[in-house]
């Protein structure tokens, strides 16, 4: 296997649900530094979730970066160790091989080869992140001083090795309601409010009039304390994907139209879309890059799932305008399933892809 296939495994076989991602970081700085880069970890959350940056060459970088975290596994449900990075044939299955430890191992890899080459480097970031997977809470609280502003962004999400211009955004909403307790044995002298929060998953689940490109999802929905309690509080965290002419505002209202004035709409996350023009510079060289490794260098359509870039951007830039594509090895498929797998071939194609742009990046070809 490559240098790149034998750092996914390192990462695979470290469980980082929602924690523990200091370590990852730390692997990953040893390379980078190693090669040349200087590196930061920035404490983040709780002991053992620190997010890193690193630079080298010009102040205004091109930045690359993924996330070390990901979403939980239920060993039951999987044919094998959600944690051994088993590997058959050309997949590698595990938890986070395709998002997006894989990603993250070819740019980690991609960038300490590129830094460790005698060059005049116009320059290149790396950012790896804690808490993606929980709506970028890691990505929202890094200090912008410890980022090189003004340079575009690559986030190494999985695409399968396809340019992707942008992502829709995620707007998490928390809905609430409230009744009155009263014994189970007389509901009449209560006011249920899990039958209204019910009422309202219901009526968001069959609601068919979101704005074009728009998804709704009740992903959480609780009320009750016990079985002989008419239930005083209930609530919904509700997940809508944005698109960028439909977003904010608009989408609120149109959530709270379909739920009531018997349930409370307020934020819970809020991550904007994210949307490059196709013509841009940035990723015409993109593009470039892929045709050089002889992948297809077009552009596709914009992906369903939201990444970093949504919290990242508004700090590499003071005009929210930082071209960004998403270009990463993973299957978007096998985001958060059982049995998720990656495979090593892509990894290596990534590697060359990054290679090459950081290449043409840096001498402006």
């Amino acid at each position: 296997m490559s240098r790149a296939t034998d750092l996914l495994t390192e990462l695979v076989r470290a469980d980082t649900v929602g924690a523990r991602e200091g370590g990852l970081a730390r692997r990953c700085a040893e390379i980078l530094e190693k090669a040349g880069l200087d590196g930061r970890l920035v404490e983040w959350s709780a002991e053992g979730r620190e997010q890193y940056v690193a630079r080298t060459g010009g102040a205004t970088p091109l930045t690359f970066t993924g996330h070390l975290d990901t979403v939980p596994a239920t060993p039951a449900d999987w044919t094998a160790d959600p944690w051994a990075a088993d590997v058959d044939g050309d997949r590698m299955v595990g938890r986070g091989t395709s998002d997006m430890k894989s990603g993250v191992a070819a740019l980690v890899e991609a960038v300490a080869d590129h830094a460790a080459r005698a060059h005049d480097c116009r320059g290149v970031q790396v950012v790896l992140t804690a808490g993606e997977e929980t709506g970028c809470t890691g990505a929202l609280a890094l200090p912008r001083e410890t980022l090189a502003l003004g340079g575009p962004l690559v986030v190494a999400e999985p695409t399968r090795n396809a340019l992707v211009p942008g992502h829709k955004g995620a707007h998490w909403m928390h809905l609430t309601a409230t009744g009155k307790a009263a014994h189970g044995s007389a509901p009449e002298l209560g006011d249920n409010a899990a039958v209204k929060v019910a009422r309202a998953a219901v009526a968001l689940h069959d609601f068919d009039g979101w704005p074009e490109g728009v998804t709704a999802n009740v992903g959480v929905l609780r009320g009750g304390v016990q079985t002989n309690v008419v239930p005083d509080a209930g609530e919904i965290y509700l997940d809508i994907r944005s698109v960028p002419s439909a977003q904010g505002d608009a989408i609120r209202d149109v959530v709270r139209s379909v739920v009531g004035d018997a349930v409370r709409v307020e934020d819970h996350v809020v991550l904007p879309p994210v949307d490059t023009d196709t013509s841009h510079a940035f990723v015409g060289l993109v593009g470039e890059a892929l045709g050089a490794a002889g992948l297809d260098g077009a552009p596709v359509e914009t992906a369903r799932y939201f990444t970093d870039a949504s919290a990242l951007i508004p700090l590499l830039s003071d005009h929210a305008t930082t071209p960004t594509v998403v270009l990463g090895p993973g299957e978007p498929e096998q985001c958060h399933v059982a049995d998720e797998w990656c495979s090593l071939a892509r990894v290596d194609e990534a590697v060359a892809v990054y290679g090459e742009l950081l290449d043409r990046w840096c001498t402006g070809r």
